[in-house]
């Protein structure tokens, strides 16, 4: 399951953790830098944040736009996070795709839902 969740020029581009667990990968890929609302925008400079947690294996990726060039990590490999902590910024338009295990999670937005950094629920554990 993806969520992805763009940030326009004007909103605020910090990013945090959407559930506890452990960092056990960052992948830094460099690529080109279209509107990060477009398809094309996974060939964007990316950061791909492999976490390890109670629900299994889930993937952050911060996606740099058109006008963002810099994203900025906050994080470490090995680090143990809990959720809402902040794990980086990336510099103004821009993305981030949250990759969840199906089987065991339940999306809570909806398709253009304005969501808040630390307070908006994006999605459930199954029971």
């Amino acid at each position: 399951t993806r969520i992805s969740i763009f940030m326009n020029l004007f909103n605020v581009h910090v990013n945090r953790m959407p559930i506890e667990g452990k960092i056990v990968g960052i992948e830094r890929i460099r690529g080109k830098h279209s509107m990060a609302f477009l398809r094309r925008s996974t060939e964007n400079s990316r950061q791909k944040i492999h976490l390890d947690t109670k629900i299994g294996k889930i993937t952050i990726v911060q996606i740099a736009g058109i006008f963002a060039w810099r994203i900025v990590p906050y994080i470490a490999k090995g680090q143990n996070l809990k959720k809402g902590e902040r794990i980086g910024i990336i510099r103004f338009g821009s993305r981030v795709d949250i990759f969840l295990p199906s089987q065991k999670t339940e999306v809570s937005v909806n398709l253009r839902q304005r969501v808040k950094a630390g307070c908006s629920t994006l999605a459930v554990t199954k029971p």
